[in-house]
């Protein structure tokens, strides 16, 4: 059975008409942005929801047909001035994965279509984030049970694919909201007991990002470590905004006048003083992680992002549309 996301013209033609009376052009337009962190070069069993290449493409393929894809800058310039064009969206990748340029980027420019890369500094030239050093833990575990009762984790089951797949998840929601410092200490316990990293790379380097400017991409600020804003005290929070800020400026020679906030989720990530700070900071905009579309009259350093996560084309097309029909997201 065919579906509405089948491009037979017909489908095509309705998922347009679809997307123009949701997000119409002008004073009623709306913007949505999509969220994604990597792009794999081939599938990872432990990693479901990461797109690899040829589910990547696929994807961007329904939305260059169904969408004006903008740059950030640009879609939220004209978003402010009532200019939007109709089915309106913009592409977003957070933290800077080696694979944001040696993967994404190839499929971007073969469509046509344009990204921000919302960078952490600190990972540069080499680095890895901590969920990443869990990940590869739990994939070179040996035997059906993981023991981390020594850092006060717990046991945890990895005797299967999806038993792995559980333990990472779990790992890391009972990590992510710990204080920076503690979530480092335990986590390199972790890597002490159980040696295992990812392999080399698996960040972006200065030239890199340079590479993805020149090609046309936007570059944003990520912070420099990746904290979680609402754990910090303030005076340290303002700090990693800038640290990151300035270290990306450096970098490319210019101001970077976009951010993202770690994680995201307005009220729980970030509050109001962290927004405030943005904005002294010189951000024109930031993006949350809450779902939902932009429209005429909201704040620009709260705007919303999101990414369906279905495979038939179809459902992914109900997906984008059941979140341009929210009357509202959550900010701080």
């Amino acid at each position: 059975m065919r579906g509405l996301g089948d491009e037979d013209g017909v489908g095509l033609t309705v998922w347009k008409q679809v997307f123009r009376r949701l997000s119409p052009g002008g004073p009623r337009a709306r913007l949505a942005v999509l969220i994604f962190h990597r792009v794999l070069p081939a599938p990872d069993p432990l990693l479901p929801d990461e797109p690899d290449a040829r589910w990547f493409e696929t994807q961007m393929q329904w939305i260059a047909r169904w969408f004006n894809v903008l740059p950030l800058p640009e879609a939220l310039e004209r978003l402010g001035r009532a200019s939007l064009p109709e089915r309106a969206l913009s592409i977003t990748f957070d933290d800077g994965y080696a694979d944001n340029y040696h993967v994404a980027l190839e499929v971007l420019r073969r469509l046509g279509l344009t990204a921000t890369f919302f960078v952490a500094t600190r990972f540069l030239h080499g680095g890895r984030m901590w969920n990443d050093t869990l990940i590869e833990t739990v994939r070179a575990a040996n035997g059906p049970v993981l023991d981390l009762r020594a850092v006060g984790l717990g046991l945890h089951q990895v005797g299967s694919l999806e038993a792995r797949r559980r333990t990472i998840g779990s790992l890391i929601g009972a990590l992510r909201h710990r204080p920076a410092a503690e979530r480092s200490a335990t986590v390199g316990k972790i890597a002490e007991r159980f040696p295992a990293r990812p392999s080399d790379g698996l960040m972006m380097h200065e030239r890199e990002v340079k590479a993805l400017h020149r090609s046309g991409m936007t570059v944003g600020a990520h912070t420099a470590s990746h904290p979680i804003l609402s754990m910090l005290p303030p005076e340290e929070a303002r700090a990693e905004i800038l640290e990151g800020k300035s270290a990306l400026e450096d970098i490319l020679g210019e101001r970077v006048t976009l951010f993202a906030y770690p994680n995201g989720k307005p009220g729980l990530d970030y509050g109001r003083e962290h927004v405030a700070m943005v904005k002294e900071l010189g951000f024109r905009a930031a993006v949350s992680t809450a779902w939902g579309a932009a429209r005429a009259g909201c704040d620009v350093h709260q705007i919303p992002r999101f990414t369906p996560w279905d495979r038939e084309s179809w459902r992914y097309g109900f997906r984008l549309a059941h979140n341009l029909t929210r009357a509202r997201y959550d900010t701080v």
